[in-house]
């Protein structure tokens, strides 16, 4: 049995009111008053598709810090920050994976997640099912200000962890339609898509081959579509999840809510996270399908087995819907979104170039954010160093004596801090201080997803793999780990 192991989902923190943007540009598209409803998640400013990603691992694969069986890693997104990086890559040395995984990223299309998940399978079925491959997919989409996208796109990630022992959700098969039709493109070194007419796309695009795989994909996993408990399909169209489901001979019942409310459309991933909110409910034996539709369209089939009681995780679709929280200017959505330049004055213009010798031979630190640990001592060293501070000081030291301590899922307790307006910062105030972790260790961090009051003394903080500077003039994003408020969600408030 092959299937998924582990699942997990990252929203952001932030939404926006859909109702600030229509407001914001009733002068020009009076006509969008009727999608004045609900919110759409977006990135704060040091998060991208790289960071939205390491989340959503995080989620699925838990704190344990042995993650030796994940031999694989996919990441799927249209909107990679490097063009030639392996962006993959950054996503394995976030999670502290070994050099031996076999990372790559998918791209160029809204269905690569699902196209991930079967290349996945493929591959732990080659392996005769002895290790994992992740499959991580993450979007943060920027589209034309007053455009329907605007306002019907969200950001988010997903993750699954495919494999062959304790699967919660058993694949049985797939089906795929490959046709190039183009409901929307965006060249190379564009931001923004463009997308064709809406009736042209759902009568001739969508009706026509998205029932096509998802029969291909019951005829080979030898299942009626009555005995469809759960049917995912994202579409921006509204119901046409409903008459794709129709065609297919699928329950209306089955079709499953597509977060549009709370999140809006976060493309690539969407399939994935509303999987993952599925799976937070599902029960054994319940049959789920997963359908995508771009450039033809994909379809997967998922079995529920027992194991699906005894998986959570670390947050889940529920507990980051429960943390949002409502942002109500539509000039700080673009700014995040990097589609508004805002004057940096004269502290922001200093050169940001990055040593990438220096970041190589310190990536494990810097990226990972693993620190030393001395075996004489046991202090806690960051960053690491072959010498290590005996007890009582002096000029006495300890040489290699450290060995690798993982931070990144360690909580810790805020020692001091500081908020500045001084210094250039994306979002001001600047707020940074000394964290103590619990066990041993302390650095000096920055604090993001803060508002007033959310730092002070002794809170409990965790932390969070974020964007750290971006040097403009060269095109390189540098990343690094911050620390943030340990939240509940409303819910458990």
């Amino acid at each position: 049995m092959i299937g998924i192991t582990a699942y997990g989902a990252y929203i952001p923190r932030l939404r926006l009111a859909r109702k600030t943007i229509v407001d914001a540009n009733a002068w020009y598209a009076a006509g969008f008053a009727g999608k004045a409803k609900g919110t759409r998640a977006f990135v704060n400013f040091d998060e991208d598709s790289i960071t939205l990603a390491v989340a959503a691992a995080r989620d699925c694969l838990g704190p344990d810090d042995d993650r030796s069986h994940v031999a694989g890693v996919i990441l799927a997104s249209g909107t990679l920050p490097f063009a030639e990086r392996l962006n993959a890559g950054v996503v394995c040395e976030a999670l502290t994976l070994p050099e031996t995984v076999d990372a790559s990223d998918a791209t160029g299309s809204q269905r690569a997640a699902l196209s991930a998940f079967v290349q996945a399978v493929a591959t732990v079925a080659a392996d005769g099912g002895a290790h994992s491959v992740l499959v991580v997919a993450a979007d943060a989409r920027r589209a034309r200000p007053a455009s329907t996208q605007e306002l019907d796109f969200g950001d988010g990630a997903a993750a699954v962890l495919i494999g062959a022992r304790d699967v919660l959700a058993e694949y049985l098969g797939r089906g795929t339609v490959t046709a190039d039709f183009v409901d929307h493109f965006r060249e190379a070194g564009e931001d923004i898509d463009y997308y064709w007419e809406e009736r042209w796309v759902r009568d001739e695009g969508i009706a026509k081959l998205v029932p096509q795989a998802v029969e291909s994909a019951l005829r080979a996993a030898g299942i009626d579509a009555g005995r469809v408990n759960h049917f995912i399909f994202p579409c921006m169209f509204a119901k046409m999840d409903q008459q794709v489901a129709q065609r297919c001979g699928v329950r209306s019942d089955a079709v499953a809510d597509q977060l549009s409310a709370s999140v809006g459309d976060t493309g690539v991933p969407h399939a994935l996270l509303m999987l993952a909110q599925i799976l937070e409910k599902a029960e054994s034996g319940q049959v789920v399908v997963l359908a995508q539709f771009a450039s033809g369209a994909e379809a997967i089939v998922l079995r529920i087995t027992d194991r699906i009681r005894t998986f959570k995780p670390v947050n889940g679709v529920s507990r980051w819907l429960g943390q949002g929280i409502e942002e109500a200017s539509y000039v700080k959505f673009l700014a995040f979104k990097g589609q508004l330049d805002l004057d940096r004055g004269m502290r922001g213009e200093q050169d940001r170039k990055t040593a990438l010798t220096t970041a190589y031979r310190h990536r494990t630190a810097i990226l990972g954010l693993v620190a030393g640990r001395s075996e004489s001592t046991g202090r806690i060293h960051f960053p690491p160093s072959r010498l290590s501070l005996i007890d009582g000081g002096g000029s006495e030291h300890g040489l290699d004596t450290q060995r690798p301590y993982k931070l990144a899922e360690r909580r810790a307790h805020v020692l001091s801090w500081s908020a500045e307006f001084l210094s250039f910062h994306r979002s001001p105030p600047h707020t940074y201080g000394q964290v103590d972790f619990i066990g041993g260790g302390r650095i000096l961090m920055e604090f993001t997803d803060v508002g007033h009051g959310d730092i002070d003394v002794g809170t409990e903080v965790k932390m969070v793999f974020r964007i750290k500077d971006i040097d403009d003039r060269r095109g390189f994003t540098r990343y690094f780990w911050k620390a943030t408020p340990v939240r509940l969600s409303i819910s458990e408030q």
